[in-house]
């Protein structure tokens, strides 16, 4: 793209701003994260304090349904709260879903059990995953929206989205770790009695913090450029029906991209600890073992961000999908055995090949789309895809095993899905777009120009 025709942009901004910047969307990442693998990591217990003890299985089903319930309430929070930070602004939309997740977690650890109320528990704690599927529904694709709008132009921005990504193993490790601590210090009986309710409970003091460090923050300069020259001819902004009419082809592109890592990474939050526990392994040791891969999880993220700034995109995507299809039945017939060493290893490098493609998944998730229907386009595409098939990962996890007495089924159906995603990145690999300035006065909007630079880096 001619320089002369690309819209000003911004000047980087300051090192303390900066550095708020990433407190603000790091904190946000950290307690989504920390509230689902919490939830995943202590399925077990909560299937018993929920549901019927009649039958385990259907009790556990059950509650992985509740995982899948807040997944499948994302793409309407997307749709309710994409348009709304496409409009109003990202920062005051980062508010309230640090405040929707905050108030679900923390109402899970509030909540009476089946034993005292009966039915009324599990629709509850339903209820309660709704409100965290709401306020994550848009926290993840706004965070990062915020913080590479805050660095316009910058040539590490798939850096910035793995290190944004690195956060979440901290959130999942801090959940994790609390959950393994307690379920050592503390009796069983006690743990089952009320001590499952601490870590739950602990997302309030998270919450806080947030909210202290998003409100001092200024909004994006991006976004206050693009307000500016609607405010300046009176537009009226049409985020949704933009993103779908002009960029539907970007959005599919972007969910079959991502669709291996969707499950990957739903397997490591929610599963892994159920399939090492299946497997007989002993509670403390498969979440010793869960602990083991988020503590590992920041490195390849970050490393993933590098190579696809400087040698683009596709190689960490082709490499972290080929082995993926290469080693995810052996990592289930590894959980299979009875080594918990092998076990854990192999689980470990699940992680490493997972977030080794997560920075240039999340880069094409957002960057693809203008800041004018960026919000809406990014947190639809995302929850699309993490809804239809992430969250269904669980229970098909759970089916299969069922259905089959082994996890190594449930290792299949992810290597096709890692397959579909490989041939995305080989012949659709989605182009983060720039973009004119939009006439507003003529409703042209969303008018982008595709560039490729260096080593298939999209020129900005």
């Amino acid at each position: 793209m001619d320089t002369a025709d690309a819209a000003p942009r911004a000047a980087a901004p300051a090192r303390s701003t900066r550095r708020r910047v990433y407190a603000s969307t790091m904190i946000g990442n950290v307690v989504e994260y920390y509230d689902f693998t919490l939830y995943g990591t202590l399925a077990a217990v909560l299937a018993k304090l929920f549901f019927p003890s009649g039958d385990g299985l259907v009790a556990l089903f059950s509650t992985y349904v509740g995982v899948s319930l807040s997944y499948f309430i994302r793409p309407l929070g997307a749709v309710l709260l994409g348009p709304l930070a496409d409009r109003r602004g990202r920062r005051g939309v980062l508010i309230l879903t640090l405040s929707l997740m905050s108030v679900g977690t923390a109402g899970i650890g509030l909540l009476p059990t089946y034993a005292a109320i009966g039915a009324a528990a599990p629709v509850l704690l339903l209820l309660s995953r709704v409100l965290q599927g709401l306020g994550a529904s848009v926290e993840y694709t706004t965070a990062a929206q915020f913080l590479l709008e805050h660095e316009p132009g910058s040539r590490r921005r798939n850096y910035l989205a793995g290190l944004m990504n690195a956060t979440c193993s901290v959130g999942s490790l801090l959940g994790s770790g609390v959950a393994f601590v307690l379920t050592v210090v503390m009796p069983t009986a006690t743990f089952d009695s009320w001590g499952w309710r601490i870590p739950f409970l602990l997302a309030i003091p998270m919450a806080f913090i947030g909210f202290y460090i998003r409100n001092r923050l200024d909004e994006t300069p991006e976004f206050e450029q693009m307000k500016r020259q609607v405010d300046a001819v009176e537009a009226k902004q049409t985020p949704l029906r933009d993103a779908v009419r002009l960029y539907w082809r970007d959005m599919l592109k972007a969910i079959g991209l991502g669709a291996g890592q969707r499950i990957g990474s739903y397997t490591i939050q929610a599963y892994l600890v159920t399939a090492l526990i299946s497997a007989g392994f002993p509670t403390s040791l498969a979440l010793l073992a869960s602990m083991l891969t988020y503590a590992v999880g920041p490195l390849p993220s970050v490393w993933g961000g590098v190579l696809a700034d400087r040698y683009g995109a596709r190689l960490p995507l082709l490499v972290g999908y080929g082995l993926f299809m290469a080693l995810t039945v052996p990592t289930f017939m590894a959980i299979g055995s009875s080594s918990i060493v092998l076990a854990t290893l192999a689980v470990v490098v699940f992680t490493v090949l997972n977030n080794l493609v997560a920075a240039p998944l999340n880069v094409a998730c957002v960057l693809s789309f203008p800041p004018e229907v960026r919000s809406s386009a990014a947190a639809l595409n995302f929850n699309v895809g993490t809804s239809l098939i992430g969250s269904t990962a669980g229970l098909v996890a759970v089916w299969l095993h069922d259905l089959t007495g082994s996890d190594v089924s449930f290792g299949w159906y992810m290597t096709a899905a890692c397959a579909v995603s490989a041939l995305v990145a080989v012949f659709a690999l989605p182009e983060a777009v720039d973009y004119r300035e939009p006439d507003w006065a003529s409703g042209n909007i969303g008018t982008a120009v595709v560039g490729e630079s260096d080593h298939g880096r999209p020129a900005r």
